[in-house]
């Protein structure tokens, strides 16, 4: 059995492989044995689930380590987003959060996330503190202890919770619902059966939006599909938004904490895109000052953005773990990644996929205009950037040239000087036109993750086969890799 790690965001495996009842238990007991030793556990922990089979009772098994512990859990009555949990934890001042999820993972996966009492994702020290407790647990030091639901019931130490009425007002505090409202605005919104429906979808009512709604119901299997807001996941929203005539499609993943925004013409709208929009809207409606935290990956379309109002930038390797951590501490306003994930100071340090979704509703409410047409005139003032993301297997051959790579990056790239490499995470070549090019092996797959970002479409090509060409990616056929 492979020993249980952490990884970017929680410990996720295959359901009936790796990720059993016995393992959660495991992580649960190394979670509650952490938080006792921490003396946080008194302060009680809200543990919830999403859509994936068994969800509801992995979670019950997880309250019930805790309660076999001494430490009280508030049991969610139905799937939740992890935003909400982390939304709760800060609420409630509670020792932390456990949500059974593996959020984008496709469904044969689950997971279990962590979320301490500062309400972000687990750090690095944390995951490793619980990790080695884990490890003598896997190897018989110890036995695995939990109490029977019904006796914890009875004890006190299990409560069953809604967290959905607090999380949606706790929303209200930071949209402008009465400019939603006056926009009078058709919406399309797809959960991709994940957790957001009946919040989302309800919020936006609430404030007046016509809204239609696709895949709201559970189904453990996402319809087949990642439950993941892409160009792929979201073809029928898009349909749907173009022949609808709606202004906005709006997507979630299966724990709601990512976002998918679908222009009015059934046009899906890459994330990095949309981070730069939402820092040029908000810096001005809510007169906003400090700086913007983005990860080494994402676009620096956010930093021309941002420079025009004063707004410093923070950069962060790859995770939105560290992207909270400058929230909680209240070194940045806003903070975002291109995977999809933002949040602002002052709601949770933890990414929030609805969250982001209803600023692009109040955008699209108060301005009157598409997306794109936001974006044509963000272009004309700062200047465009395209960003392009591509994953390459690893291969025994590659190895050896990614790490010298790695370890002695050119100074001459896609026919530009490399004025300057970034190693914060990953090997980032920041060439002397602005563009740049960043490769970032995966912690947790044999992949190599590939960025680009160039101020033309044709440029940013050049820099992804040049991207090609460094790490000798090549088909079986001897063909470059597309």
């Amino acid at each position: 059995m492979e020993t249980i790690k952490f990884g970017t965001s929680g410990w996720r495996a295959i359901l009936g492989e790796e990720f059993t009842f016995h393992n959660a238990r495991t992580v649960c007991q190394g979670i509650a044995q952490y938080l006792r030793q921490e003396k946080l556990g008194g302060q009680g922990v809200l543990v919830g689930y999403d859509g994936r089979f068994l969800g509801e009772n992995f979670a019950k098994a997880a309250a019930e380590v805790l309660a076999a512990h001494g430490i009280p859990s508030l049991l969610c009555d139905r799937e939740t987003p992890t935003p909400t949990i982390a939304f709760h934890v800060l609420r409630h001042q509670l020792a932390g959060g456990i949500n059974i999820s593996a959020s984008h993972n496709p469904p044969e996966y689950n997971g279990i996330k962590f979320t301490p009492a500062w309400g972000g994702p687990a750090l690095p020290h944390t995951t490793q503190a619980i990790e080695q407790r884990i490890a003598p647990l896997q190897h018989g030091g110890g036995a695995i202890k939990w109490m029977p639901c019904e006796r914890a019931e009875r004890s006190g130490l299990i409560r069953m919770f809604d967290p959905r009425p607090e999380y949606l007002v706790g929303l209200e505090q930071h949209i402008d619902v009465e400019a939603i409202r006056q926009g009078q605005l058709r919406l399309v919104m797809d959960p991709l059966y994940g957790t957001s429906r009946g919040y989302l979808d309800d919020f936006l009512r609430k404030a007046g939006a016509k809204m239609a709604v696709l895949h709201h119901w559970r189904d453990p299997y996402f319809g087949g599909i990642r439950p993941e807001p892409t160009v792929e996941t979201t073809q029928e929203l898009q349909e749907t938004v173009k022949r609808e005539g709606a202004h906005l499609g709006l997507a979630t993943d299966g724990d709601a904490d990512r976002f998918g925004i679908i222009d009015r013409d059934g046009t899906f709208i890459d994330p990095n895109l949309i981070l730069a929009l939402l820092v040029d809207y908000l810096a001005v409606t809510r007169s906003w000052t400090g700086g913007i935290a983005r990860s080494v990956a994402t676009t620096h379309l956010i930093d021309a953005v941002a420079s025009q109002y004063g707004l410093a930038i923070h950069e962060t390797p790859v995770g939105f773990k560290f992207i909270g951590e400058l929230l909680s501490k209240g070194e940045c306003i806003m903070g975002g990644e291109e995977s999809a994930g933002m949040s602002i100071a002052g709601h949770v340090p933890e990414k929030d996929g609805m969250l982001a979704c209803l600023f692009v509703v109040e955008m699209i409410a108060k301005t009157g205009k598409s997306i794109k047409e936001l974006l044509e005139d963000l272009f004309r003032r700062v200047g465009p950037r395209y960003t392009k993301r591509e994953d390459v297997t690893v291969t025994e051959n590659m190895r050896e040239t990614l790490a010298k790579t790695m370890k002695h990056p050119p100074t001459l790239f896609a026919g530009k000087s490399v004025d300057s490499v970034n190693q914060l995470d990953g090997c980032k070549l920041l060439l002397g036109d602005g563009s740049w090019f960043l490769i970032r092996p995966s912690g947790t797959e044999p992949i190599v993750r590939c960025y680009a970002e160039a101020s033309t479409p044709d440029q940013l090509q050049d820099l992804l086969s040049a991207g090609r060409e460094l790490l000798h990616v090549h088909h079986e056929n001897g063909e470059p890799h597309p």
